[in-house]
């Protein structure tokens, strides 16, 4: 009982000065995990644990001290409760810290951080589904990648190949369905190299729609252009890429610069589709699709904890996004179509 009495005054304590990591930070989870860790994860401890484990689990490479770690957070988030405080977060470690998890999602909350964040962003307690660390997104991003693969087979059936922007709107496609295949193996198992692939892609696909925008405002009668502007991206990627795999991954670089080229391409396709909107009556659902993405990500300011656990603000804004797909794929194939006609005057923002 005293023991107890110790655990529960140290979460008093720790309670009143709770931060973004508060979860990690409790003694109490330090010493659960350390414990589970010595008494679970060695000798026969992990014999008993490697024969009972379902290979489900095996196969999307959960651990001993994974699951250690899982148990460990849910008898603090317990704790917490019983005595009336409110739910802890976790996982929000600097870079290489053993205790530390994978965290922030590539522009969450445009535009709410301007300093440079260098720690993990702390994460609410998930329930898992069978392999699943946070189901509700995975799911939402599967269904995503879903939505982008069936108008890019309704794009390829309805648009012939003839067509000026077939190609880049194929290649668009690719890039953004690889994105949500990354998004949902992030979402299933987060580790260090899956989260780097989902921000990775992620920062593609923003880079690929200012591409997109760039060869359907200059490119078709400028063609140089749009090959040297692409080349450019390119460089972009690879030294955004280079530094935050082999320099130093600062989440606050991240963003601003995943902001940065967000804003770019916001604007620079609002303006065209003002600049062709009375000659283009289709222009208005590319409009409507870059005015929704960026409401949407508004959706993160929501931060509480998860629904039955697994339903986050993060989720909703996945889901959100869903019907997105059909309405910008029809944009591109009504525009693709337009395309074929003769166009005596030629379409580009100036």
């Amino acid at each position: 009982m005293a023991g107890r009495t110790t655990l529960l005054a140290l979460l008093a304590g720790a309670a009143a000065l709770a931060d973004a990591s508060q979860g990690d930070r409790e003694p109490v989870y330090r010493d659960c995990v350390l414990r589970c860790d010595e008494w679970n994860c060695s000798g026969a401890g992990l014999q008993h644990f490697r024969s009972h484990q379902p290979i489900y689990m095996s196969l999307a490479g959960w651990t001993c001290r994974d699951d250690c770690k899982y148990e460990c957070m849910w008898l603090t988030v317990g704790l917490y409760l019983q005595e009336g405080y409110r739910v802890p977060q976790f996982h929000g470690k600097a870079w290489g810290d053993p205790m530390g998890e994978p965290g922030m999602r590539l522009l969450s909350a445009i535009g709410t951080q301007t300093h440079r964040q260098k720690k993990k962003p702390s994460e609410w307690p998930f329930s898992r589904f069978l392999f699943f660390q946070e189901p509700a997104s995975a799911v939402a991003s599967f269904l995503n990648g879903l939505a982008n693969l069936v108008m890019l087979s309704r794009y390829r059936t309805s648009v012939p190949a003839s067509s000026p922007m077939y190609h880049t709107c194929v290649a668009f496609a690719w890039v953004s369905l690889n994105a949500w295949f990354w998004s949902t193996v992030f979402h299933t198992r987060d580790t260090s190299l899956t989260e780097k692939m989902d921000y990775f892609c992620a920062s593609t696909v923003i880079l690929h729609s200012i591409y997109l925008c760039c060869v359907r405002t200059l490119g078709l009668q400028r063609p140089a252009v749009a090959s040297v502007f692409g080349r450019f991206l390119l460089l972009l990627l690879a030294a955004h890429v280079s530094y935050l795999s082999l320099v130093h991954f600062d989440y606050g670089y991240n963003m601003v610069a995943n902001v940065a080229i967000g804003l770019v391409n916001l604007v620079w396709w609002l303006g065209w589709c003002l600049w062709n909107q009375p000659r283009l009556p289709h222009v208005w659902k590319c409009a409507v699709v870059m005015l929704l993405l960026q409401g949407l990500a508004f959706l993160e300011l929501l931060d509480f904890p998860p629904i039955f656990w697994v339903l986050d603000a993060h989720a909703i804004w996945h889901i959100s996004t869903i019907p997105i797909h059909f309405l910008f794929f029809s944009f591109l194939m009504d525009d693709s179509l337009y395309l074929l006609k003769d166009t005596p005057v030629p379409l580009k923002m100036e």
